[in-house]
Parts: structure tokens; sequence; C-alpha cells
């Protein structure tokens, strides 16, 4: 199993979701975060902006899925201007089903 990290525009979080769902991959968690890339921001006058809203997709998927996953990531997200996101990919060693108690890996 792989967790991936999207960090994408809070514009394109419904189009992203949606585009997972479809793909037979409806389990994500959601949430609202600021942050900056490589350009740490950006000055417009006397007035800095150096955070910036993003959301964070998180999901847990079969290693199978991981190649299609990303792509429908990419593809859905994509602006084609800075700051459209990124995405991290981690293995995930253990899963538990709180209710139950019972691990799922």
């Amino acid at each position: 199993m792989k967790m991936i990290r999207a960090i994408v525009r809070p514009d394109k979080t419904e189009v992203v979701a949606e585009a997972l769902a479809q793909a037979g991959m409806p389990s994500l968690t959601k949430m609202h975060v600021f942050g900056r890339g490589r350009t740490k921001g950006i000055r417009i006058g006397d007035v800095v902006y150096d955070e910036f809203p993003k959301t964070l997709l998180l999901l847990v998927i079969e290693d199978e899925k991981l190649e299609e996953a990303i792509s429908i990531i990419l593809a859905s997200a994509k602006t084609g201007t800075m700051g459209d996101g990124k995405v991290f990919v981690t293995d995930v060693e253990a899963a538990y089903t709180v209710s139950k108690g019972t691990k799922e890996l």
C-alpha cells in the first residue's frame, strides 16, 4: 500500500476528488493548509505574500493503482502555472480500523 499526499490549489480540489472517485478511488482526506514553494512568496509593491492557501489530499491505495492515481492527480490539478502543487508518495506499513480495532494490512 502507498500513501499519496497531494498539495493542490483549492479550486482544483473537487476536480481531483471527482476524477479519483470516477476511477474507483473514492476514499480520501482533505485538509485546508497554507504554504509556499520555491518562490518563497511574491512581492506586490511593499506587500509580501509568503503563504498561499492550498488543499492537502491524503489517500491510501494499492500499489498497482499508484501510477493511475498519480496520473489522475497530475492531469486534473494542472493549470500550467507556478503553484499548481506537489505530490508525495510513501509506503504504508500498517493500517487499523478504529471502530473494529483490526489491522487492515
